[in-house]
């Protein structure tokens, strides 16, 4: 008979952790990062809006650190965080502030993702931050929209340099 469950499973599987990325890598996430939440900041003082959400931190990490990746691409960037955000507010000003709310927001936003071929995961936590923030309808437009393609641009000219680069990978 197979388990369901075991505190066996709970020890992990027999694959080692992966390695640490190589110090250039890093070095080129980080300052990759730094880049592209600047740009965000500078255009937030300059305009005078809201450009920076929590959870465009965690898409620098996979835009900068792993551009490879299907969820650092610009149609999972842009169209993650704006379906995620759309069925926050949605969920805001249908339903309210509740637990199951915010619960069935989240999981709604992550369906809407895969259902729409744009998984981006850092964006899966915008329903739960627009509806603690009690944020308007414009929060799909700044910071969420303007800022997830501020953060594509960046990419696009940052990803490319050097030898060996190349971002996206598919639109």
């Amino acid at each position: 008979m197979t388990q369901v469950f075991s505190l066996k499973k709970l020890r992990g599987q027999v694959e080692k952790c992966p390695q640490r990325l190589p110090l250039w890598m890093i070095a080129i996430a980080w300052i990759g990062g730094t880049i592209a939440t600047a740009a965000l900041a500078l255009i937030e003082d300059w305009q005078d809006v809201v450009m920076i959400v929590g959870s465009f931190g965690a898409s620098c990490l996979l835009i900068f650190a792993y551009p490879t990746s299907p969820f650092a691409q610009p149609r999972n960037i842009v169209g993650g965080h704006c379906i995620a955000t759309m069925t926050g507010l949605i969920f805001l000003y249908v339903f309210g502030l509740h637990w199951w709310s915010m619960a069935t927001a989240a999981s709604t936003a992550i369906a809407l993702m895969l259902l729409f071929r744009v998984p981006h995961p850092p964006a899966a936590s915008n329903p739960l931050i627009v509806m603690l923030a009690g944020a308007k309808w414009s929060f799909l437009f700044t910071p969420t929209l303007t800022g997830s393609v501020a953060l594509v641009m960046v990419a696009l000219v940052y990803n490319n340099v050097g030898i060996g680069r190349q971002y996206p990978t598919y639109w």
